[in-house]
């Protein structure tokens, strides 16, 4: 069954955008999604070599989804109120180094995502040496409550959704 359907909510997921986006149930609608939700996983599997991720975490990850929507419109409307009435010269734009604990692939994935979507934000780096995240702000006015948001609200989610928990229940 795995070598046909590797990922079935992957694929019923696929099948169900298929018809969303065509707005039809159309039996050869049905069958056309049907095939895009079994061959996508399929022929991407290969793509991944560290695996999927678990999620661990389910109701975290919707807290943390609600969370990031919410921050995500707020910012839309500070962006924007910036950019058509704001002075110019008092603009404060720069870069800014947030400290990380989280190691896994993924939660810095879900992370960058996270902060990329978000107007005003920019994810630029990872420092090798100190793990600490190089981040532009368009308009920065409090650096220590970005550092607090990124690490309270954003990373420790994460950890919580995709680190792998040691023997003693710290992460691996």
């Amino acid at each position: 069954m795995k070598r046909w359907l590797p990922h079935p909510v992957v694929s019923l997921l696929l099948c169900g955008l298929w018809l969303l986006l065509n707005q039809t149930f159309y039996p050869g609608h049905v069958l056309l999604g049907a095939l895009l939700g079994i061959a996508a996983p399929i022929l991407t599997r290969h793509l991944n070599p560290l695996g999927y991720p678990r999620m661990r975490a389910p109701v975290v990850a919707l807290r943390l989804l609600g969370f990031a929507s919410v921050e995500v419109v707020r910012s839309c409307f500070n962006v924007s109120r910036v950019i058509l009435f704001a002075d110019y010269a008092n603009l404060k734009s720069e870069f800014i180094r947030v400290p990380l604990t989280m190691r896994d692939e993924y939660g810095l994935a879900a992370l960058s995502c996270l902060i990329n979507m978000t107007p005003g934000t920019v994810w630029t780096e990872i420092q090798p040496d100190t793990h600490e995240l190089v981040l532009h702000v368009f308009d920065l006015h409090d650096a220590a409550w970005w550092i607090d948001t990124i690490q309270t609200r954003y990373e420790q989610p994460l950890i919580e959704i995709f680190e792998k928990k040691g023997p003693h229940g710290d992460p691996a």
